[in-house]
Order: structure tokens, then sequence, then C-alpha cells
């Protein structure tokens, strides 16, 4: 994740400070030293602090930089999240991009908290999607850890997972595994996206590791759960909405995926001020 920061912020900064900062590089001069906070202004679940460090890092190497919240920590309205002091150009500079990624990832974090708590005592694991900020896919999936879900595949590389359209392109679910199979190893689990009950039996009898129950009603789902008898693994996607968790996980799935952890997610409010 580090090359991915790193990167990210080369190109936050690149967009935003671009060849310099007219107003503070006019208007500050070049030696002088401030101390500036960033202050949560509502309740949140923190996340991406060590990224705001970082940010201010780049811009003055020597800045001192004091943490009071680590990245999971529930932040209350009014407490200071961390510290900076250094050159104010860089404090000035810096910002806009560290409250950035600070309030996009917090808010992230923040919205899966409330999303894990609905679930709390469940057997079931919450599980976010590949809907994500291109770019940011890292950050985000990191939110989501920190927020206390889990991460499905991390990109298309990392797991089969046979949707709708493959099954359309491949002729049948019984074609797309047979033919996926043929080519992956046999520690590659396959995952096969399905409708009705009788999708569920076409997967079952392909071997798929995993069954993705797509938009199904709780009726649905817990007859497909009962189906199924534990010879695949079963996930429930679509129209995952915080409401339904408890419902959804009362119903034995094992997997419950919501895009909604990331792109329903608002940014928190946090400010920096200068001293």
């Amino acid at each position: 994740m580090e090359l991915n920061i790193k990167h990210l912020i080369e190109l936050a900064f690149a967009e935003d400070i671009g060849s310099g900062d007219i107003t503070s590089d006019f208007a500050i001069e070049a030696d002088a030293k401030g101390e500036g906070y960033i202050v949560a202004k509502q309740d949140l679940i923190l996340a991406g602090a060590c990224i705001a460090e970082q940010v201010f890092k780049t811009l003055d190497p020597c800045a001192d930089i004091t943490a009071f919240f680590k990245d999971g920590d529930t932040v209350k309205t009014g407490e200071t999240v961390m510290e900076f002091k250094g050159l104010m150009r860089a404090l000035l500079k810096g910002e806009r991009t560290a409250l950035n990624f600070l309030q996009r990832l917090s808010g992230i974090a923040t919205n899966v908290r409330s999303y894990a708590d609905e679930m709390a005592g469940s057997r079931a694991r919450l599980v976010d999607t590949r809907k994500t900020i291109p770019g940011w896919r890292v950050l985000e999936k990191y939110a989501v850890r920190v927020g206390g879900a889990f991460n499905h595949r991390m990109s298309l590389s990392d797991g089969v997972l046979i949707k709708d359209n493959h099954i359309a392109a491949c002729g049948g679910i019984k074609h797309a595994v047979d033919k996926i199979r043929h080519h992956v190893s046999h520690l590659v689990k396959i995952e096969v996206e399905v409708t009705t009950m009788d999708e569920i039996q076409q997967a079952l009898d392909a071997r798929a590791d995993v069954i993705m129950l797509d938009n199904m009603d709780l009726d649905q789902v817990r007859d497909a759960v009962a189906f199924i008898a534990k010879r695949a693994l079963v996930e429930v996607s679509g129209n995952v909405t915080k409401d339904r968790l408890k419902d959804l996980a009362a119903t034995g799935v094992d997997i419950i995926s919501s895009g909604a952890l990331t792109h329903q997610a608002r940014a928190v409010d946090l400010s920096m001020r200068i001293r």
C-alpha cells in the first residue's frame, strides 16, 4: 500500500498545487514556521491518519507531527486528531490534500462501522465490492477493514466470479465453470452468481465453491441456503441495505457483500486550523 499512497499523493499535489501555490508562496515567507491541527466536526471512525502525516512529511520532511488517535479509533466532535509543527507554507499547501484523504477514508470507515454494528454477533462475514473510485481501491478497501468489515476481490485477477454476462457469453453455467476450471489452479475458488433455484442446481452440479445469490428476497435466500445445505459457501448480494442486514445474516448465509460500504459513504467533516 505504501507505493500506492506515494503515487496518489504525488498525483494529488500535481492536481492541486501544480506549478505552485501563488497565495501561500507570495503571502508567507519561505522560512516561516507555524502550527496546525486537525479537528473533528462530527463523531467518526478515523481512517487515513498515516496518509495525512505523509502528505505533510512530503512537503516538509522535518515537520513534527503528533497523532492523538490511530486508524480505527472513535473520534468525538471537537476532538483534535493530530497536530503539525513545521514550515507554514507546507501546512497551507498540504491542508486540502490531507483533509481529502482523511475525510473520504474516515467516511468509509464510519459508514462501514454502522453496518458492522448491525451484524454484531453474527457468523456471516460482511464484505465490500469493486465499486470504488478508480485509483483509490487499495485505500478504500483498507478503510473498509478499519471500519470492521472484510474485502472481496481486490481486482479481477484475485479470484473467479462468474456473473450473468459471463454465463450468457459462455452459453451456460457448466460451460463457464468447466472452461475456467481447466485453466486455473486447484487452489483457486470458483464463485457463480445465480438468480433462480434452477441456476443454483446448475452451479452445484458444476461443483462451484461459492454461490452468490443475487437480488433475492428473504424467503428466497432462506430456501436457497436450505437447498445448498453447505455444499458450497453462500454469498448474498444485491439490494443489501443496512436495515436488511440482521435478517439476511439470520438466514445462515456465509457472506454478505455490499457496494454501499464504499460507493454510498459520505465524507466526514474535518477541519484544519492554524495557530
